[in-house]
């Protein structure tokens, strides 16, 4: 039986948490190619399809009836990148230089595809048009190349492209879902994570591109970052004790071996998931989930949740708020301008956006009983 990972933008864009905290998970028949609307569709709780989905649960079931603790630093110029008059726009990346914006989209089809456009212009290209789903890109790091997942094959695997879309290239091909690829430093590996239905805490795989065939297992997880420094890969891994709920974590990763792997951020109000380095690695970027249910046992599915993209440094200090509003915001990607890109979603529409981290001069201790300062959101921008 092939699976495919249902639905996009905010649920398979490593996403699952803000709709209805699942992966849904279609099984079909090996033999059965895709078709039109297959793997983007997702099935509502109680519809006639519901029953041919197994959820993978990606974080806990309590009540988030207040705020985790972090350090209010106002984000600085938020700016929109993309406003799709249909279909939304996600998983966002950009290249080394700082000049060009990869990202999946369903603005043109049910399929997502990826698109490329200058960050300061509006001519879009796309470089993927299969009858599949294509999501999650990321430039390699000189540039010319993508990776990328896609359910093309009848499940999803990990693919590799020129940076113009030609030359794609199979990396995996297993039954069971790979996704969110991520770059060594030299551009001859990738870490990626395995979705397998019976074992939902993820397993972290480091590919050869130069020998596909040999893969490693280095611990488990899910959504992995390979640090620009090298040394390090971040990822969300749920902690051990009875609870769903993800934190961020890191490992040091050197000779083809994985030591000390570390909590790095945790919350038992929110899920933290989705890291993505600073580009001197030395902080990482995430999105804290809030579920919307209130009843301590299940998120209600039809609820919206709250996500804002929150930033940790590497040692586990000095958290800090980029957005806070009512919008949900989530795939965050730190780009060499010093700007984080993310995905926000409101109402049916998903755009992305970018913010620069406030960074002052020097730090000032604020007065004791100061109102704290928060960051803009794209929501609140939107409904100026």
């Amino acid at each position: 039986m092939s699976r495919r990972i249902a639905s996009f933008g905010w649920i398979v864009a490593g996403i699952a948490l803000i709709a209805g905290c699942r992966i849904p998970v279609h099984r079909a028949p090996a033999a059965a190619a895709p078709t039109s609307g297959s793997a983007t569709a997702v099935s509502a709780p109680g519809d006639d399809a519901s029953d041919r989905y197994r959820d993978l649960r990606l974080f806990g079931q309590s009540s988030a009836s207040s705020d985790f603790s972090f350090e209010a630093r106002p984000a600085d110029n938020l700016q929109q990148h993309t406003a799709p008059s249909e279909g939304g726009d996600f998983d966002p990346s950009v290249d080394p230089a700082g000049r060009q914006l990869v990202f999946a989209s369903t603005r043109h089809s049910v399929h997502s595809h990826i698109y490329v456009k200058p960050i300061n212009g509006a001519t879009l290209v796309q470089l993927t048009d299969e009858r599949a789903n294509d999501a999650q890109p990321v430039f390699c790091p000189m540039g010319k190349r993508i990776a990328f997942a896609s359910d093309r094959a009848g499940q999803w695997d990990i693919y590799v492209m020129d940076a113009n879309g030609r030359n794609v290239r199979q990396i995996t091909n297993s039954p069971a879902a790979e996704l969110h690829p991520s770059w060594s430093p030299d551009g001859t590996r990738i870490v990626y994570c395995r979705l397998n239905p019976s074992e939902p805490e993820g397993e972290l795989w480091v590919v050869d591109l130069d020998n596909p065939g040999t893969k490693r297992f280095i611990g488990e997880g899910l959504f992995p970052a390979w640090s620009p420094r090298g040394g390090k890969i971040a990822y969300q891994r749920a902690r051990q004790r009875g609870s769903r709920w993800f934190s961020i974590w890191t490992m040091d990763f050197d000779n083809n071996e994985s030591l000390y792997p570390t909590e790095v951020a945790s919350s038992t109000l929110a899920a933290f998931i989705l890291p993505s380095w600073s580009p001197d690695g030395t902080q990482i970027a995430f999105a804290a989930v809030s579920p919307a249910g209130d009843d301590g046992s299940r998120p209600r599915l039809s609820g919206r949740g709250r996500s804002d993209i929150l930033l940790v440094d590497a040692d586990g200090r000095g958290m800090q708020r980029l957005t806070n509003g009512r919008g949900e915001n989530y795939s965050p990607y730190w780009a060499t301008d010093q700007r984080v890109y993310f995905t926000a979603r409101s109402g049916r529409s998903e755009t992305i956006w970018s913010a620069r981290p406030f960074q002052p001069a020097m730090e000032e201790l604020p007065s004791p009983g100061a109102p704290n300062r928060r960051a803009a959101s794209a929501q609140e921008v939107a409904d100026d």
